[in-house]
């Protein structure tokens, strides 16, 4: 067990400190000391989200003639959370160390022990830890104290207000920062359907920002208490439910298969106690080197009509469907697919970071960090790279790279070794490198070299961008 414990934190470790070095994910507010569990997205990060990003849109929208879009505001009604019941009921179990002053998940500690706490009563939680306490197992996991308090409800939602500050404390005026991006779907339902004349079944996609104040946010980038979520909302006749949701399923499933995770890396969990509105959900969880198993990222919901019909009765607008073909008026009911933006950037890098041996100009080898993203995703796809500062070189190689990144994310680089250089853009999972020598300058053509087997193949500059083309087509 602890020879694998330290197995998921030599990766984290591995990963947090690639993330910070190459420029994909800074702690926030570092200089004054950091927030937890807030983070920010460097150059390659920003670029790898926004390409993770786009291959969700193309798939969920663009290819399809049943999904639109939406960008829904942050900030929301207070009545919607209340017609949602997050108000009342979005919360987590939360345990204080009275030595330590640290604070756990309750659920999360049992489920350390086998038990699963998913949607159970506090009551049942305080059980199930009591009878750990009774025997000593009941432990802080920082301090070792066993002085620790019972389960309490711990509110997830995070408050603000919206006018002058003087008035902050008056419950009119507090405003929550969504906990999820799917109640600016509900509540702009009807504006959709009216100005697109749309259709069931139909689904609205978005993706945008989501807070939550998590008890304990940790494993880096996995867990934070801003993030982004990318959702889709399908609307139908219960009727068609069923086969809608098992098609949506294998949609989905097919999704992650196409940007290189493989079937064994996934797998399918399902939730054996539902919310008192849905009738079946099911998530789609990735096996994490970082985490050490197999964690959630992606959750496919049959809702029901519940969600439509809180905001129907809560704000007094009729969010009925007319069906003309029956002539009769419903509610429909909701097919939901979630999936976490941030959850994805990690399981990408925890997927495409690999360390393998590479031979050096010397004829010895080296251990390479690269990160084998698949070519769409990789944030730079092509970079540009003089073999010497040599100016007849330089001048030639800033040709190449005006001309490339027309077409192509595309980087220049003429800084240390020409082996420094590959090693660096291994490590921010770049494609193909493209080193103009001094040959370049009698024979007009540039040495491509491919991240994944290393082989190099001469080129004509006539042709490289064709050639280029071609390869991250492939």
């Amino acid at each position: 067990m602890s020879e694998k414990k330290n197995d998921k934190e030599q990766m984290m470790e591995k990963i947090v400190s690639l993330a910070k070095r190459r420029g994909f994910v800074f702690p926030s507010s570092e200089i004054y000391g950091g927030m937890a569990a807030i983070y920010d997205y460097g150059h390659y990060g920003t670029m790898l989200k926004n390409n993770i990003r786009d291959a969700w849109w193309k798939h969920m929208v663009q290819l399809r003639d049943d999904v639109v879009g939406l960008d829904s505001a942050i900030f929301m009604h207070p009545t919607t959370w209340v017609a949602s019941g997050h108000v009342g009921g979005f919360n987590d179990p939360q345990v204080d160390c009275r030595k330590c002053k640290s604070r756990f998940r309750a659920d999360h500690i049992l489920e350390e022990f086998g038990v699963s706490a998913d949607k159970q009563t506090l009551e049942f939680i305080n059980a199930e830890l009591d009878k750990l306490r009774a025997v000593g197992k009941l432990k802080c996991a920082n301090c070792g104290s066993t002085d620790l308090t019972s389960a309490k409800t711990f509110s997830l939602m995070v408050k603000s207000n919206i006018g002058s500050p003087t008035d902050e404390l008056k419950e009119e005026n507090v405003v929550y920062l969504r906990p999820e991006t799917c109640g600016g779907i509900y509540l702009e339902y009807k504006n959709t359907v009216d100005s697109l004349h749309l259709k069931l079944p139909f689904g609205i996609a978005q993706v945008g920002k989501a807070f939550r104040n998590e008890i304990v946010a940790r494993q880096f980038i996995f867990r934070t208490r801003e993030f982004e979520q990318m959702e889709m909302q399908y609307f139908l006749h219960p009727s068609v439910m069923k086969e809608k949701y098992d098609r949506w399923k294998d949609t989905r499933w097919q999704w992650y298969l196409e940007y290189g995770i493989s079937e064994s890396e996934i797998r399918w969990y399902k939730h054996e106690k539902l919310a008192h509105y849905a009738s079946e959900a099911y998530d789609i969880e990735f096996n994490f080197k970082a985490l050490g198993g197999f964690k959630e990222v992606e959750g496919i919901h049959a809702r029901g009509d519940w969600d439509l019909s809180q905001h129907s009765k809560f704000s007094g607008v009729d969010l009925s469907y007319f069906d003309e073909k029956t002539g009769k008026r419903f509610i429909p009911h909701i097919m939901e697919t979630s999936v976490g933006l941030n959850r994805l950037v990690l399981m990408f890098l925890d997927h495409a970071y690999q360390e393998e041996k590479a031979p050096t100009a010397d004829g010895s080898e080296e251990t390479r960090v690269v990160l084998k993203f698949d070519k769409r995703l990789a944030p730079v796809k092509v970079a540009v790279l003089p073999l010497s500062k040599k100016e007849d070189l330089q001048k030639v190689a800033k040709e190449i790279w005006n001309t490339l990144k027309l077409n192509f994310q595309t980087e220049y680089d003429e800084t240390q070794s020409i082996g420094k250089r590959y090693r660096r853009q291994d490590e921010i999972g770049t494609p193909y490198c493209v080193t103009v020598d001094f040959e370049t300058l009698n024979d007009q053509a540039v040495t491509v070299r491919d991240r994944d087997s290393m082989k190099q193949e001469r080129i004509k500059i006539t042709g490289l961008e064709e050639y280029l083309k071609e390869k991250l087509a492939e």
